[in-house]
């Protein structure tokens, strides 16, 4: 019997695991970087992966997530350029917002973190991800739910103070007709 090829549809694979890559790390050359590992990675191995253990996605997604966890370990290099981006018509509102989400994603532990990047990132539905993580399905709902649930109050609280921030000031009152 032949064995089915795990990296055959190579162009979508490659798009999901830089999209869980990239929602780790960040967008950029890192991101590329681990995810062309992960596929150099899974080219090596790819006799390891057995069919009957369930489709590709989750094999690749335990690699992408051994190579996320090594690029996390190491020390990072800040400098260079910054990246090229367009600049949209409030860049400061979407660079604290991107800040904001980032730093309450930091502060969340790493299983808290992966379950959102192989949700959000990856667009993996909870049996994909219970598939890749080794769980049950409703071990991922409630992880998801309670990591949502978590987030959510700081990043409402954000956008609340955004919204007073953007309001029109209220200028002085005004003077009734007759007073001068």
């Amino acid at each position: 019997m032949a064995r089915r090829d795990p990296l055959a549809n190579s162009s979508q694979l490659i798009r999901r695991v830089y999209a869980y890559v990239a929602y780790r790390l960040g967008d950029g050359p890192d991101a590329e970087d681990v995810t062309s590992d992960v596929f150099e990675r899974a080219l090596r191995y790819r006799e390891s992966y057995d069919p009957a253990r369930g489709e590709p996605l989750p094999w690749l997604f335990g690699i992408a997530r051994r190579c996320v966890g090594e690029a996390l370990s190491r020390p990072s290099v800040t400098g260079g350029a910054p990246p090229d981006t367009t600049s949209p018509e409030d860049l400061e509102t979407e660079a604290v917002e991107r800040l904001t989400v980032a730093a309450a994603l930091g502060r969340l532990d790493q299983r808290a973190q992966d379950l959102i990047a192989l949700r959000y990132g990856a667009d993996l539905t909870a049996g994909q991800i219970s598939k890749v993580l080794g769980v049950s399905v409703n071990a991922v709902e409630v992880g998801l739910h309670r990591t949502l649930a978590k987030l959510r109050p700081e990043l409402e609280g954000t956008r609340r103070a955004r919204v007073r921030r953007s309001a029109p000031s209220r200028a002085e009152p005004s003077t009734s007709p007759g007073q001068k």
